[in-house]
């Protein structure tokens, strides 16, 4: 029973840290990725479609995205939502793909990245203590229910603490790692 709630633990920290990761590489730093557009949707047909589903998305330079739509009719649309993503870029239409250069970063830019760093590590350490909530909370039911003993519960308490701060510590370490990238650039 107490493996359930670790491994549902374990599970969910482990998809939070994830995301967070995920969420790091949508971050404009020096460098170009075909990850900076990844939340760009574009109107495909009626449809809001992210742009990896109707273009080809490549990175010839360190600092030049080619962004190349399927269907040639959608080249000023793309362009259009790329500006309107508010990324800070400028793409550049030539009638048979949008060149998106990746603009050198100024110390303000920095600053204000490495913030939304901090505020996006917040999330996830907020997600991976309300996953340990939820976790002692399926514990206290197994107690009040007498499925455990209270000598049993308080070392699942113990071990769900140790990994919660194991995930807490890996959160820490990769906003330590994109603020060195950031700042590095």
């Amino acid at each position: 029973m107490m493996n359930d709630v670790y491994s549902y633990c374990e599970e969910h920290m482990e998809k939070s840290e994830k995301h967070l990761g995920h969420e790091f590489n949508s971050l404009r730093t020096g460098r170009a990725t075909p990850s900076l557009l990844e939340n760009v949707k574009v109107d495909y047909y009626g449809t809001l479609t992210p742009l990896s589903q109707c273009t080809t998305i490549s990175v010839p330079e360190a600092r030049l995205l080619v962004v190349q739509p399927w269907d040639k009719s959608l080249l000023g649309t793309v362009d259009k939502a790329i500006q309107a993503a508010n990324l800070g870029l400028n793409p550049i239409n030539d009638g048979n793909l949008i060149r998106v250069p990746i603009p050198a970063m100024t110390d303000e830019r920095r600053q204000e990245l490495v913030k939304i760093v901090h505020h996006m590590t917040e999330e996830g350490r907020v997600s991976v203590r309300s996953i340990r909530r939820e976790a002692n909370d399926k514990i206290k039911k197994q107690e009040k229910d007498k499925d455990i003993s209270e000598d049993n519960a308080k070392d699942a308490y113990d071990e769900i603490q140790k990994i919660t701060d194991k995930y807490i510590d890996k959160l820490n370490t990769a906003q330590t790692a994109k603020e060195k990238e950031i700042l590095d650039e």
